[in-house]
């Protein structure tokens, strides 16, 4: 698939945020989700943490546990429940996986 896997209609005007991803700054819009701001400029949400092909969420209201993403500080957040805030730094893989490699 080429392209974003999200397509934003409407509420175009709200101010842009800057946080970044895999430490790589990005813009989205002030009360974006994660899952909104990451899939709305790409087609993954996160690498599969036990190996296979990057995952883009599953249910996308918080019931599947499956758009876990986490912070630079370990902490792991669901990504279609939780709203970007500025300067926020968010991983796409898990922290121990980059620790490993």
């Amino acid at each position: 698939m080429s392209g974003p896997q999200f397509l934003r209609l409407k509420d175009q005007a709200r101010r842009p945020i800057e946080f970044h991803v895999d430490g790589r700054p990005r813009q989205t819009l002030l009360g974006d989700t994660i899952m909104t701001a990451l899939l709305t400029q790409g087609t993954i949400l996160h690498d599969g943490e036990f190996g296979g092909p990057g995952r883009a969420g599953f249910c996308l209201m918080g019931a599947c546990q499956d758009c876990w993403v986490w912070l630079e500080d370990g902490r792991r957040l669901r990504a279609c429940t939780t709203f970007v805030e500025p300067a926020m730094r968010v991983l796409t893989s898990w922290p121990n996986k980059l620790l490993e490699s």
